[in-house]
């Protein structure tokens, strides 16, 4: 497929993300995914799937060797996905293909050595030439962002902070100011995968960081039911679903993987309503 330049930035197509769902007094739902996983067509087909779920935001795992971010659910798909030989240009495609396809608003989650080998300016000029929204790097710290802001910000390309519940007063106030496209919660801390019971100490978090922030404000890791959710009504914009996604995914026959996904998709959309 010939993709082309993108008229709208990528910030853009974050904010127009959220405010519909806003609109429509529900959470903004953002579906993970590893590309490549389980294999490639399949990858490409549960994108879709994930989209005519509901999803508002497709966030595409870029597989890495060494995601430290990553629980084991996301690890294992990672390592799928790497020896299916998915690199970072197969996610570009993948992602601008979507936008193409659906006028979808799309993320790449991936870590910094592939990123920076293929060079920032590169990335960023890519990302806006197709219409992929933002970036997402769980290794690099804000203060040390630098390099990829000069590359994304003049070219409308969000790069998402994400931010942990022990994230002190004077950080959040220095930090979030400099935000685009939304704010990642990180609902613990840890590292991805699905949990039975939200954090007792999320609610006053998303309270300190609501009051440095007008960005719409999404809560990520051990996000995996529509229980989620719904607790979070009124608390956040968004959820960020990745490891119950995989899981569902996996616990599927291959013959139904898409509907699976897609039904699961949409019983978050639903009890993510007001």
């Amino acid at each position: 497929m010939t993709v082309g330049r993108s008229p709208l930035r990528g910030t853009d197509r974050v904010a127009r993300a959220f405010a519909r769902a806003r609109e429509e007094r529900r959470c903004a739902i953002v579906i993970y995914l590893t590309v490549g996983f389980p294999d490639r067509a399949a990858s490409h087909r549960l994108l879709r799937a994930a989209l005519d779920g509901g999803a508002d935001v497709l966030e595409l795992g870029v597989p890495f060797s060494d995601p430290m971010a990553d629980g084991t659910t996301i690890q294992r798909a990672s390592e799928t996905a790497l020896r299916e030989g998915i690199t970072l240009d197969d996610c570009l495609r993948e992602a601008a293909e979507c936008v193409a396809e659906r006028d979808a608003t799309v993320l790449l989650m991936g870590y910094t050595n592939p990123f920076l080998r293929h060079g920032f300016e590169r990335l960023a000029e890519r990302c806006a030439r197709d219409g992929i929204a933002g970036l997402i790097v769980p290794d690099l710290p804000a203060e040390e962002s630098a390099e990829v802001d000069a590359a994304c910000v003049p070219r409308g390309v969000a790069r998402i902070d994400l931010y942990a519940p022990t994230t002190p007063d004077e950080r959040l106030a220095r930090l979030l100011p400099r935000s685009r496209g939304f704010v990642y919660c990180v609902s613990l801390t840890g590292v991805t995968g699905a949990r039975s019971a939200l954090a007792d100490d999320l609610a006053p978090f998303l309270a300190r960081v609501r009051a440095r922030t007008t960005l719409p404000v999404a809560v990520g890791f051990g996000i995996g039911a529509p229980e989620h959710v719904r607790a979070l009504r009124g608390l956040a914009d968004g959820v960020v679903v990745g490891s119950a996604a995989i899981d569902v995914v996996q616990r599927a026959a291959p013959s139904e993987r898409e509907d699976a996904l897609r039904d699961f998709v949409g019983s978050l959309r639903e009890a993510g309503r007001s």
